[in-house]
Order: C-alpha cells, then sequence, then structure tokens
C-alpha cells in the first residue's frame, strides 16, 4: 500500500468524526466497543480518559486502538482496551500496522507511568503477557424454534419451558423498562459480593446505541423478577447485563429469559448467540456450559509498566473473599449508593 505509516493519539474524541467509526464498522473484526458510542458511554458514566490511537498510511486509516486511562487502587492508574467490555484491542489491516499501535500504546505507558496496559483481544497478537482467566461463549441462532429448541440440553430445555407453567412473560423494551432493571440487577449482583453500576451507565448505553440496545424483562404476577439489557451487533445477540431476583429463581426465571431472547434473535434474523465471557470454573460458566455452549479461551494481553506483575482481581482470590461476604449482607440502598464509587476502579 502507498504511504508512510504513521500513529497518532487523540484525546478529544470528536476530532475522529466519521472515519473512527467508518474504520471500526468496515473491519472483520471490529466489535460495538470499538465504536466511539462505546467511548461516549465511558466519558460520561466514569469520566475515563481516552487515548485513541489511530494509523494510517497517507491519509487512508489501516488500524485503530481504543484505550483509557483508569485509576486503580489503592494507587496509580493502567491503560485498557477497553473498560466494561467483553473485547477490545488492536484492529489493523496488517501485522505492521498492528504493530505501529502497539508500539505507541507502549509509549504511552512509559510517559504516564502507567502500571500496565491491558488489551483484551480475542486472538492474541503474540509475544505478550497472556493471562487464561476468561472464556467466551457463542453458538449459531437457526431461523427454526425447534431447531433452537433442540440445540439446547433437555434439562435446561425443560426449565425453559417450564417458564410460561410458572405464569412468567416477557417483554421487549427500552427506557420505560430500565428502573425496574436496574432493581433487579443491583440485587442480583449484590448477592454475588458484586459492587453494583451506576444507573445512568445503562442510561447513557441505550441513549447511545438506540434500537442496538433493548432490555427484556421477565415478569410474574406484574413484577419484575429478572431482566438482560442486550446489544445487538452485526448479526449478533449480545446479553450483557443480566439478573435475576434470588427468590424468584425457584421459577426458572434465567432459563425463560434467555430463551425468549433467543427467539427473537432467531424472528429478527441475528445469525450469533454470544452469551459473553466468563471466570472459568464460576456459577455463570457453568450455566453457560448447562445451555449447550463451548467455551473459547480469550486472550487477553498485557504489557507491564511500573507494575511487577499483574494484579489478581479474580473474585476467587482469597482475599476478596471476606469483602465478598460482608457486601453480600449489606442493604441494597447502601450497595446502589457505595457500588458507583467502586466499581469504577474495576473496569
Amino acid at each position: 500500500m502507498n504511504g508512510q505509516l504513521t500513529t497518532r493519539v487523540i484525546s478529544d474524541l470528536s476530532e475522529f468524526l466519521l472515519d473512527w467509526d467508518e474504520y471500526a464498522l468496515a473491519h472483520p473484526e471490529g466489535t460495538i466497543f470499538h465504536l466511539l458510542g462505546w467511548a461516549r458511554v465511558l466519558e460520561k458514566t466514569f469520566e475515563y480518559k481516552p487515548f485513541y490511537c489511530i494509523a494510517r498510511r497517507g491519509e487512508v486509516v489501516c488500524g485503530i486502538l481504543p484505550l483509557f486511562q483508569v485509576r486503580n487502587l489503592p494507587f496509580g492508574h493502567s491503560l485498557v482496551s477497553l473498560p466494561l467490555a467483553v473485547y477490545g484491542g488492536i484492529r489493523a489491516d496488517d501485522e505492521d500496522a498492528a504493530q505501529a499501535l502497539l508500539a505507541c500504546a507502549q509509549q504511552l505507558v512509559t510517559g504516564m507511568k502507567a502500571r500496565f496496559l491491558e488489551l483484551r483481544h480475542e486472538v492474541g497478537i503474540g509475544k505478550l503477557i497472556t493471562k487464561d482467566l476468561y472464556v467466551t461463549f457463542r453458538k449459531e441462532i437457526f431461523p427454526d424454534e425447534e431447531k433452537n429448541l433442540a440445540a439446547i440440553p433437555r434439562k435446561q430445555r425443560r426449565m425453559a419451558r417450564q417458564g410460561e407453567k410458572f405464569g412468567l412473560e416477557s417483554r421487549l423494551g427500552g427506557e420505560e423498562l430500565l428502573r425496574d432493571f436496574y432493581r433487579v440487577y443491583s440485587e442480583s449482583v449484590r448477592s454475588l459480593g458484586t459492587p453494583v453500576f451506576p444507573f445512568c451507565l445503562f442510561e447513557h448505553v441505550l441513549t447511545e446505541f438506540g434500537t442496538n440496545c433493548r432490555i427484556l424483562g421477565v415478569f410474574r404476577e406484574g413484577r419484575m423478577v429478572a431482566g438482560v439489557m442486550t446489544l445487538f451487533f452485526r448479526d449478533q445477540v449480545m446479553p450483557y447485563y443480566g439478573g435475576a431476583l434470588t427468590s424468584e429463581l425457584r421459577y426458572s426465571v434465567n432459563d425463560f429469559m434467555y430463551w425468549k431472547l433467543l427467539c427473537y434473535g432467531a424472528e429478527q434474523g441475528y445469525k450469533v448467540f454470544d452469551f459473553g465471557r466468563s471466570k472459568v470454573g464460576t456459577g455463570a460458566y457453568d450455566f453457560k456450559r448447562h445451555w449447550g455452549f463451548e467455551p473459547t479461551a480469550l486472550a487477553y494481553e498485557y504489557v507491564l509498566g511500573t507494575a511487577r506483575e499483574m494484579p489478581n482481581l479474580s473474585p476467587a482470590n482469597p482475599k476478596f473473599a471476606l469483602p465478598i461476604e460482608v457486601w453480600k449482607r449489606l442493604p441494597l440502598p447502601v450497595t446502589q449508593w457505595l457500588g458507583p464509587k467502586l466499581i469504577k476502579f474495576f473496569p
């Protein structure tokens, strides 16, 4: 290709106008998180500072690397591609452009004395530190409902159907379901010992992605008992933020919810159900396996800066055992107030 290969770092994302998103959409491995809409969500919700690296040959974009500076506890900061996202990292036309973007990021790490750089790649670019922590789950969506049902293992298939016998109903919507969804989601993550995201995060996601973001609520006796905020991108259905009331789990609300979402995806012509990432050995991991999904390892890669080793932020880390148990016992209003102040440090 003609033209000199150059890279540039931009923190005022309005400078990109159309060329960033045009490239992200045109790249075969571009994700919804590579779009500037996700950057605006992060800026407005947590005031993370963007460092968006773009590579060009002449005037033609040939690669992108979205980065955000994130404060760490108890001190310091890191660069992450991308916070709150399952996928991120470098997207480029070729190896030269990818390496130029990596070098650009490494210079940022050195210049700002960041603790580390995290690249949330699906497939690694190699020669970097990796951590075998996360897997992702994807499965084909068939046009035929019976074929989709037959692809689910017998026990989960029975539980998905059982929901209707319990009087469960599903409703798809947007902003009008948001407050009920947040109530359910807050209680769900509290029961796991996890700080909740601020309400405004979900408002911003709905605003930025419009009809490509929907909430599916499950109702029993007129009250939402489970819900999932889902992203739709290209041919994929991505249930992203989901939860259910612990008291309602005996009514198979989760199985009913994901079955209804899969049916909606089939009706709308989507081809892939992306069940998202999970940590190996967790309840979410087991749930997805029981649904017949096979795990694929995610090749998250790292460059160390001032840190000597990567922090272990897994809930399985023994040092988190006591805080998790304490969090589970806090009143819900306390977790809704305190959670958003803490979660921004764990992107």
